[in-house]
C-alpha cells in the first residue's frame, strides 16, 4: 500500500535537521526560484496554471487562475499574503510542514511574488505556534543572507521584501478579508464583497491571498513542470496533497498522497480504525464539512469526490470516530467552537450559533422535548448563507450533516442522556489521568474527567 504515497512536500521532513537551509539546498531547493526567474512572470503564471494546481486552503478554486485576476494596470503595489492561520478543528497539515521544511514554503513565496508582480509579501502565522514561527523566521533571515530574498535576488533585478506576521489566536482570520483586516490592525472580521481582494485587499491595493500548502507546492512545480505535476492526482483534481488522519485510529499523522486517494486506503496505510472497533463517522475536510460514515470510505478524496458525496475536501482533515462516540456530543463540542470564534459582526451566526449550543446542550442531557430535532434544522436554516463569510455554514454543516446520518439518536435525547448511551470514557484516546488526592472528584458530568483527554483546544474528539 505504500506505494499510492507520493512523498512530494513532506519528501525532506526525515532528513537531519530538514529545516536549515543548506539541507534544503542539498535537496534541490531554491533550483525552482532559479529556474522561475529566467522565465517571465506571465510564463511562470502559465506555468501553476496548466498544472493544475488548486488552493490546498479548502475552497479548491484554481491557482494560476486566481493570480491572474491581479489587474496588471493597476498604478498600486501588489502584495502576496500566505494565510497560515491553521485553525480548523482537525487540521494538522501547514504547521508541521512549516516546522519540518520552512524552506518549501519561503521559495514558493519567492517565486509566486515574482510571479504576479508583488515586491511585498506577507505570511500570516497562527499566534498560538510559537515555535513554527520561530523556525520560520530563522528561515526567512537565511533566505536574506543567501540572496533569496530583498535586493536584486540572484541579479535578476527583482526585489522582494517578506514579512512573517503572528496573528493573535482568532479563527476568523483565516477567512482571507478578516485576514486583511487584522493584518492592517484592525479587529479581524470579514469584508463584503466585491471589492474581492485581486483587486482591492490589504490597503485597498491588489492581493492574492493563498493557503501555505498551495505556495509550498510552487517550487516542485516550476522545477519539475506541469506534466510532471499533473501526472498525481485525478483528471479535475491534479496533484498531490497532505492529509491528517486523527482521532481512533491505530496510527494517526500526516499522509502525503495524491489527490483521488480513499479513506479505505488511507485506513490500510494507517493501521485501520482502533482494535476491537468499528468506524461510525469521519470528516473529510475538518469539523466545517458534513460528516460521512462509513458507507463512503471508498469514495476518491478529491474536490470532485467528497462534493458528489455531499461534503467538502476542505483542509483534508480526516478526523475518525469509532462506534463508541456519541454524535450528539461531538456536534455539540463543534458548535461550541464556532460559537466561540464568531466574531459577532452577523446576527445570524452570533445568535444562531448561541441558539445552537443551548438545544445541543439539552439533546445531550436527555432533556430536549419532543419535535426539537425539526425546531433545530429550522433554526439552522435561518443561519447558512446568511452571513458575511463561511463560519456560519461550517457550524450548521455540523448540525445537519449529523441529524441527516444518525437522526435516532438525537431524537434519543428526548429521553436519555448522551453520556449513558455512549459513556465518554469509552471513547477516550488515553487512560484518564489519576486525580492527586487533594484534588476532589468532579461528578457533575458522568465521562467528564475522560472527556478532557479527548478533547483540545480545536473542538478534538467526543
Amino acid at each position: 500500500m505504500t506505494d499510492v504515497l507520493t512523498p512530494v512536500l513532506s519528501a525532506n521532513w526525515a532528513d537531519e535537521r530538514a529545516w536549515k537551509i543548506t539541507n534544503y539546498e542539498r535537496r534541490g531547493g531554491y533550483a525552482g526560484l532559479r529556474k522561475a526567474l529566467q522565465q517571465s512572470p506571465a510564463d511562470v503564471t502559465a506555468l501553476v496554471k496548466d498544472s493544475g494546481l488548486r488552493g490546498r486552503g479548502g475552497a479548491g478554486f484554481p491557482t494560476g487562475m486566481k493570480w491572474g485576476f491581479v489587474p496588471k494596470d493597476n498604478p498600486n503595489p501588489k502584495y502576496l499574503i500566505v494565510n497560515a492561520d491553521e485553525s480548523e478543528p482537525g487540521t494538522c497539515k501547514d504547521m508541521p510542514l512549516l516546522l519540518a521544511s520552512p524552506h518549501t514554503l519561503v521559495e514558493g513565496v519567492i517565486i509566486s511574488a515574482y510571479a504576479i508582480g508583488c515586491r511585498y509579501a506577507f505570511i500570516y502565522v497562527r499566534g498560538e505556534v510559537l515555535h513554527v514561527i520561530r523556525r520560520l523566521q530563522q528561515a526567512v533571515r537565511e533566505a536574506y543572507s543567501a540572496g533569496y530574498i530583498g535586493k536584486n535576488i540572484l541579479g535578476s533585478g527583482y526585489d522582494l521584501e517578506v514579512v512573517v506576521h503572528a496573528g493573535a489566536g482568532a479563527y476568523i482570520c483565516g477567512e482571507e478579508t478578516a485576514l486583511l483586516d487584522s493584518l492592517e490592525g484592525r479587529r479581524g472580521q470579514p469584508r463584503l464583497r466585491p471589492p474581492f481582494p485581486a483587486v482591492a485587499g490589504l490597503y485597498a491595493c491588489p492581493t492574492v491571498v493563498n493557503n501555505v500548502e498551495t505556495i509550498a507546492s510552487v517550487p516542485q512545480i516550476v522545477d519539475k513542470g506541469a506534466a510532471w505535476y499533473q501526472t498525481m492526482g485525478t483528471e479535475k483534481s491534479k496533484g498531490s496533497t497532505i492529509y491528517s488522519l486523527s482521532g481512533h485510529v491505530a496510527r494517526p499523522g500526516q499522509f502525503d498522497a495524491p489527490l483521488g486517494i480513499t479513506l479505505r486506503e488511507l485506513l490500510e496505510l494507517s493501521g485501520g480504525v482502533r482494535e476491537g472497533h468499528q468506524l461510525k463517522f469521519w470528516t473529510p475536510g475538518g469539523s466545517s464539512t458534513p460528516i460521512l460514515t462509513a458507507e463512503h470510505l471508498d469514495i476518491p478524496l478529491d474536490y470532485e469526490g467528497a462534493a458528489a458525496a455531499g461534503s467538502m475536501l476542505g483542509t483534508k482533515a480526516l478526523q475518525i470516530f469509532d462506534d463508541t462516540t456519541s454524535i450528539v456530543r461531538t456536534t455539540l463540542r463543534f458548535v461550541e467552537f464556532y460559537k466561540h470564534e464568531s466574531c459577532g459582526k452577523c446576527t445570524p451566526c452570533r445568535e444562531g450559533s448561541w441558539w445552537l449550543v443551548q438545544m445541543l446542550k439539552k439533546f445531550e442531557a436527555g432533556e430536549a422535548e419532543e419535535g426539537s430535532v425539526d425546531t433545530m434544522l429550522d433554526v439552522c436554516e435561518n443561519i447558512g448563507g446568511r452571513s458575511f463569510c463561511a463560519l456560519a455554514d461550517g457550524a450548521v454543516a455540523c448540525v445537519t450533516s449529523a441529524v441527516k446520518h444518525f437522526r435516532e439518536e438525537f431524537e434519543q435525547g428526548y429521553h436519555t442522556p448522551a453520556w449513558e448511551l455512549f459513556p465518554y470514557e469509552r471513547s477516550a484516546l488515553f487512560p484518564p489521568r489519576t486525580a492527586p488526592a487533594e484534588y476532589p472528584e468532579r461528578d457533575s458530568n458522568p465521562g467528564q474527567g475522560a472527556l478532557e483527554q479527548t478533547t483540545g483546544s480545536e473542538g478534538g474528539l467526543a
